[in-house]
């Protein structure tokens, strides 16, 4: 395997199913602890994640709901910053809880990507802390100080769809378009790769089994583990022979250096 390539994952979603039972639960209980006259239903949640942002999100919630009266703009902007610093604090704490396991086969491809050489990193519109929260719950101490970079929340003006974040992130990774490949679970987050011209798969998430994903080399039910593989949804077989995506069919999904050497 190549030592110049670059696996992304996005966080929420492909690294554990973090929405359902992780961000609405903690933002519910924010609500309630700051006595906000509202709460979230799951129905009501999965249209709010077509908004990059937990801030954006409680945002729009609130423009698209004025009977919620919660004073002038000013008021209500330093409502959504205690809000979402609460929440993040209650998210942080269902992380290192155990109360959002790693979803399939994600442990064993980082760790295989980190072990051929490959670079690994994290694009996602989470605030990093909960970021960095969920990815040493899921992949270690050890693999997580291995990995090239953690891109995430306020980092970039413009999240999610737009490249931003992803485009940000092969600059500070020094890959191009053509040695990288990323993880998504979200129709804003493949939208996203794809408009920085980036390979994208996508492991289908609890939200987002009804998203489409018109530009993704693959749709998977998740990555696979050995004594449970994946079900190829559309696209792409990236599956081995035994039902797991590895290194070898990410691989497969970039052109080899000779290739990308002629291509320019």
């Amino acid at each position: 395997m190549s030592a110049t390539r670059a696996l992304i994952f996005d966080c929420d979603g492909v690294l554990a199913d973090t929405e359902r039972d992780g961000h609405l639960v903690a933002f519910n209980q924010a609500f309630a602890q700051l006595g906000l006259p509202f709460r979230w239903s799951a129905e009501e949640y999965a249209g709010l994640l077509k908004i990059g942002g937990g801030k954006e999100r409680l945002a729009a919630y609130l423009a698209a709901h004025p009977e919620f009266d919660l004073g002038a703009e000013g008021q209500v902007l330093d409502v959504i910053a205690a809000v979402h610093k609460l929440k993040s604090q209650l998210y942080v704490d269902l992380v290192e809880g155990g109360a959002l396991p790693a979803r399939p086969g994600v442990r064993r491809l980082i760790t295989e990507a980190l072990d051929a050489g490959w670079q690994v990193a994290v694009a996602s519109t989470s605030a990093s802390r909960s970021v960095q929260a969920v990815l040493s719950s899921v992949i270690g101490a050890n693999n997580t100080k291995r990995v090239s970079g953690v891109f995430a929340g306020d980092i970039v003006s413009a999240k999610k769809p737009a490249p931003d974040i992803y485009l940000l992130a092969l600059r500070e990774l020094g890959r191009s378009t053509d040695e990288a490949v990323v993880v998504e679970d979200s129709e804003a987050g493949a939208a996203a790769a794809a408009r920085a011209g980036l390979r994208h798969i996508v492991t289908l998430s609890h939200f987002t089994t009804n998203d489409p994903f018109p530009h993704a080399s693959a749709v998977v039910s998740d990555l696979g583990d050995y004594d449970a593989p994946a079900r190829l949804v559309s696209g792409q077989d990236i599956r081995n022979s035994q039902g797991v995506v590895d290194l070898s069919g990410i691989e497969a999904l970039l052109p080899q250096p000779n290739e990308a050497l002629a291509a320019r």
